[in-house]
C-alpha cells in the first residue's frame, strides 16, 4: 500500500512548512487528488491517522478534494473525461489517449495555529 508512504510525505511537507511559519499545531490539511494519481482517498485518510500520531498535524482535519481525470484522445483531437487510464475514449471509442487532467496529488493548503 504506497498510501503510507504517501501519508508520510504529506506529513513531512507539512510539518516543516508550518514549523518554517512558527505554527505550535496544524489543524487541517486539504489535499488535491486526481482521479488518474492512483490513490485510494480512504486508505490514505487511515494512513493518515496513523502517522499523524504525536506529530504537530495531531488531531488535524484532512480534506480530500477529488478532481476528475481528463485525456486527449488523438483519434478524434478531444479532451474526453475519463475515469481511470484504462478507459477508452467516451466520444469514438479510441484507445490511444494521453491523460491531460486529474493525475496529481497535491497539498493545497494547511490551517495551522
Amino acid at each position: 500500500m504506497h498510501e503510507m508512504a504517501l501519508a508520510e510525505s504529506v506529513l513531512d511537507l507539512v510539518e516543516n512548512a508550518a514549523r518554517a511559519d512558527g505554527a505550535r499545531r496544524i489543524t487541517c490539511i486539504r489535499l488535491e487528488i486526481g482521479a488518474l494519481a492512483s490513490v485510494v482517498p480512504e486508505a490514505l485518510r487511515f494512513c493518515f491517522d496513523a502517522v499523524v500520531r504525536g506529530s504537530l498535524a495531531d488531531g488535524a482535519r484532512l480534506e480530500i478534494v477529488e478532481t476528475p481525470g481528463s485525456a486527449w484522445c488523438f483519434r478524434c483531437a478531444a479532451t474526453v473525461p475519463i475515469a481511470s487510464l484504462a478507459d477508452a475514449c467516451p466520444r469514438c471509442a479510441g484507445a490511444q489517449l494521453a491523460p491531460s487532467g486529474g493525475s496529481a496529488m497535491r497539498v493545497m493548503d494547511i490551517e495551522v495555529d
